[in-house]
């Protein structure tokens, strides 16, 4: 595969106001590349933009949009249009979810989730590929959760929308393997965003990362020679889910239920949303 050429590419990313969306833009710029910034808050997006246009001379578009409502691509596909924009390269980076039991889950906020966690996530990615293709020389990169590789008791519906993310996405990467798209499943672990500022940290183990370190981890993965289906921006997390994978599913999920707390996050019914707003 040739050399990835940031500095060829217009990029869009999904929640880019906050955390990790926000330090991918910031990435990106750095190296290079155009933008189109998408998440609800645009004062925020707006003043990302300023920032970046001023210290990396690069264009960046910004959109704002709410990826819970049904098919987001094609208004965001318009829009860009009329002001003459064509991207090159997609990051689905926007999500949210919510800890708990799930017969206490608030529907409307499960409906959205799924809406912003999954159906947003194919659609904008149905709607972008034939650029992507057309550019011959970009990425996609769907950035799903270490949540993702196991089922979790308290976050059942955002662990599994997570895990649907990781399955489509390798089967692009199959798909897409002749063509010059590089595809992805980037795997953020323990992240300091706005996702913990609302929910607390205190029952989740391990040491976190900065949004700039996940960054520049999910950058170096997508531009080495040959890059995916998956990748998680800590060793550790991927040497941890290899020896969760040797257990019995029922083991597994004793094992993850007791790792992750799982009776005092079913206790837990708060919302959040660190790249969406």
């Amino acid at each position: 595969m040739t050399t990835l050429d940031f500095s060829t590419q217009t990029t869009l990313v999904t929640g880019a106001s906050s955390g990790i969306g926000r330090a991918l833009a910031r990435e990106l710029a750095s190296r290079g590349s155009d933008l189109v910034l998408v998440a609800r808050r645009l004062d925020r997006l707006e003043a990302l933009a300023d920032d970046l246009r001023a210290a990396h001379h690069v264009d960046v578009q910004t959109v704002s949009a709410d990826l819970s409502v049904r098919r987001p691509g094609p208004m965001i596909q318009e829009e860009l249009a009329r002001r003459g924009v064509r991207i090159t390269s997609l990051i689905n980076n926007a999500g949210f979810g919510s800890d708990g039991a799930l017969e206490n889950e608030d529907p409307e906020v499960l409906a959205d989730m799924i809406g912003v966690d999954v159906a947003a996530v194919v659609d904008l990615t149905h709607t972008f590929l034939p650029d992507l293709r057309a550019a011959d020389n970009g990425m996609l990169i769907n950035v799903t959760s270490d949540a993702g590789y196991q089922p979790i008791p308290g976050m059942a519906a955002y662990a599994a929308s997570k895990a649907f993310v990781i399955t489509f996405t390798e089967a692009l990467w199959w798909e897409l393997r002749k063509t010059g798209v590089r595809t992805l499943a980037f795997a953020p672990g323990l992240t300091d965003t706005e996702f913990f500022d609302r929910i607390g940290a205190e029952q989740y183990s391990g040491s976190t990362q900065t949004p700039e370190r996940v960054a520049a981890a999910a950058i170096r993965a997508i531009s080495r020679t040959s890059p995916g289906p998956v990748a998680q921006s800590r060793r550790s997390s991927a040497v941890a889910r290899w020896v969760v994978g040797l257990l019995s599913r029922r083991l597994r999920l004793r094992l993850i239920a007791r790792v992750t707390g799982a009776e005092q996050l079913m206790q837990i019914r708060r919302e959040y949303a660190p790249d969406v707003a």
